[in-house]
This record gives C-alpha cells, sequence and structure tokens, in this order.
C-alpha cells in the first residue's frame, strides 16, 4: 500500500518551493529537500518523489522503486512531528538497492536534515 493522498506532495507550487527554499541533504542513494510549513498551508506532511530517466529507461522500474518510498515513508511518518514539504530524488545508483536499504538510508537522511527529531 502507498501513501494516502492528503500525504501526497502534487502541485508544482509546492515542488518549487522546496526547491528554491529549502534544504537539502544528500546520501549515496537519495537527495532529500524539505521544507517547514505553516499549519495554515498544510496539516499533513506531503511528500514528492522524483526518478528521472536516469535511473532507468523503463517506466516499470521507476515505478517501482517509487513505490518501494513510499512504503518505506509510511513507516517514517508518525516520527515526524510537525508538517513538512518533502521531496526526494533518487539518484541511479538505487537500482541496487533493497527495501531494507531504502528504509534504513531514508531515515538516516531525515534524522540528518532534522526532520525527524531525537532519534
Amino acid at each position: 500500500m502507498g501513501l494516502p493522498s492528503k500525504h501526497r506532495l502534487k502541485r508544482r507550487l509546492n515542488f518549487q518551493s522546496v526547491y528554491q527554499q529549502g534544504i537539502r541533504r544528500s546520501s549515496r542513494y537519495f537527495i532529500v529537500r524539505g521544507l517547514r510549513v505553516d499549519e495554515s498551508v498544510s496539516v499533513y506532511t506531503q511528500i514528492g518523489i522524483s526518478v528521472s530517466r536516469k535511473v532507468s529507461k523503463k517506466a516499470v522500474v521507476r515505478n517501482q522503486i517509487k513505490r518501494h518510498i513510499r512504503v518505506a515513508f509510511r513507516s517514517l511518518l508518525p516520527k515526524i512531528s510537525s508538517p513538512w514539504f518533502i521531496v526526494i530524488v533518487v539518484k541511479p545508483e538505487v537500482k541496487e538497492c533493497n527495501y531494507e536499504h531504502f528504509l534504513r538510508e531514508l531515515e538516516k537522511l531525515l534524522i540528518k536534515a532534522n526532520i525527524i527529531n531525537g532519534y
């Protein structure tokens, strides 16, 4: 199962604001960009995923990677306290990564970006 619709970052304007004003942290497989938002803008943390054709030419592979990231975020969402706009950019090396690596790597990046507090 993926993320509920209320937790998905969909609007182009929101993506642009994260890229222009947000923080950036990177690791071997991912780049995490995050922007803390007021509760007047959004009550929920929203997540957007960007997988380019550099990762894979096949849409099936790119969509599978997105599904893995969404499932990993389902377990990480309760740890995020205040509302954030988060964009996950996937690097081409991610093809050799399995689900446990996704979860561990994303959690480390969110801690490094201070999105998850106290872990």
